[in-house]
């Protein structure tokens, strides 16, 4: 009698009750995730494009609650909750204009191990510092990205909160208001994941041949889905599954823009090649059979890169010669500073202070910032551009 699938099945369990005791421990006392961020008064009028003095008076004259001093009389940094506030206040809200749809994002590569997940959520906590409302959409049954927003697929997360009983070949769900959950951010929501959300695609393959409508509905109903809860939204990012698969088709078809993470290795670009000549073939295919998609633009973002490794910035050169423009300038750095915060199942956004060293943390929290500020600057510049075209349209309609 072969016992390894038994075997297979203890180590699955031990991971997993490992995973959970790291989570209890990360998120002590109460074994939920919190957010202990604050935000000096310079950090905040830099955050909402306005001077100290215009907090202050806003303070002084009632528009904005003044600060409880800590015991030692000092003024305390601002929570993420009083920023959103003084965003309100003061009219510093960067939220899309009104009638433009939100930027769907799939942050995509069906190479493994490229920082998929921690692009995106780095991303996602960048983008609310700044103010943007925004939706994590997990769609790879690893659960990555719901395990780092404080959630343990395993213990937290059952099947019927994931995407599945809204994409499964019988669905109970007709939207995805059952699946958003609130984060320890009070501006991002997840729709979380967990391994039971491979089922779909068991489901889907099994349909076969008689299933090519089933499939096809799969296809369209992820952008259905999103496009009627996108108005409370400024920006949705997708983390699709490092596969090409039917959720990873939904997820492709449902995106408006494409972030494609790359480790700077031969073998990573070679591998992200092959996967831009698939999407180049399947996005024909789907265009062919009536699915419309439209990318404002696709961008590779080089992730985990040395600077003092030479073999990195050769093969980063390759990546600028190969890709020209849609290789956003900054790489990201690799930082112990990542590292650190991932074992605590954070991002740097999350920490309060440096794990590491200081100038450590700065330097790697300057470079995120500096990636991240390129792709908020590309996401308004989708809404710039429909804006443009209303103009336009509307000049030419007088």
């Amino acid at each position: 009698m072969n016992a390894i699938p038994d075997e297979i099945a203890i180590l699955a369990n031990a991971g997993e009750q490992m995973i959970e005791r790291l989570r209890q421990k990360a998120f002590l006392p109460e074994a939920r995730k919190a957010l202990n961020l604050r935000f000096g008064i310079a950090e905040a009028a830099q955050l909402l494009g306005c001077s100290t003095n215009r907090i202050r008076m806003a303070e002084d004259d009632g528009r904005l609650p003044p600060p409880v001093p800590t015991e030692n009389g000092r003024r305390p940094g601002y929570t993420i909750e009083e920023l959103q506030l003084m965003r309100k206040v003061l009219g510093a809200s960067p939220s899309r204009p009104d009638g433009d749809m939100p930027a769907i994002m799939a942050v995509q590569n069906f190479k493994g191990g490229v920082g998929k997940s921690t692009v995106t959520v780095h991303l996602a906590h960048y983008l609310a510092i700044q103010g943007y409302r925004v939706l994590v959409v997990d769609c790879d049954s690893q659960a990555t990205t719901t395990t780092l927003f404080g959630f343990n697929p395993h213990f937290n997360i059952s099947r019927d909160e994931t995407l599945y009983p809204y994409l499964s070949i019988e669905p109970t769900q007709d939207d995805l208001d059952y699946a958003i959950k609130r984060t320890p951010w009070p501006n991002i929501d997840l729709i979380p994941s967990n391994l039971e959300l491979f089922d779909v695609e068991y489901e889907l393959a099994a349909a076969g041949v008689d299933g090519q409508s089933v499939l096809a509905t799969r296809f369209r109903k992820l952008k259905q889905g999103l496009a009627q809860i996108g108005r409370n939204y400024d920006i949705i990012l997708l983390d699709p599954p490092p596969a090409l698969g039917t959720i990873s088709l939904a997820v492709m078809q449902a995106a408006n823009a494409l972030l494609v993470p790359l480790a700077a290795t031969i073998p990573d670009f070679c591998s992200t090649v092959q996967f831009l000549s698939m999407m180049d073939q399947v996005i024909a295919q789907l265009t062919a059979a009536g699915f419309e998609i439209d990318y404002q633009f696709v961008r590779l973002v080089c992730s985990k890169f040395a600077s003092n490794d030479p073999a990195h910035s050769m093969v980063r050169e390759i990546m600028a010669k190969t890709f020209g423009a849609a290789l956003l300038p900054t790489p990201i750095l690799e930082s112990a500073e990542i590292s650190h915060a991932a074992i605590r199942m954070m991002s740097v956004y999350e920490l309060d202070r440096a794990v590491g060293s200081a100038k450590t943390h700065k330097r790697c929290r300057a470079n995120l910032d500096e990636v991240m500020g390129q792709i908020e600057i590309l996401i308004k510049g989708m809404w710039t551009r429909q804006a443009s075209a209303d103009a336009s349209l509307a000049l030419t309609s007088q």
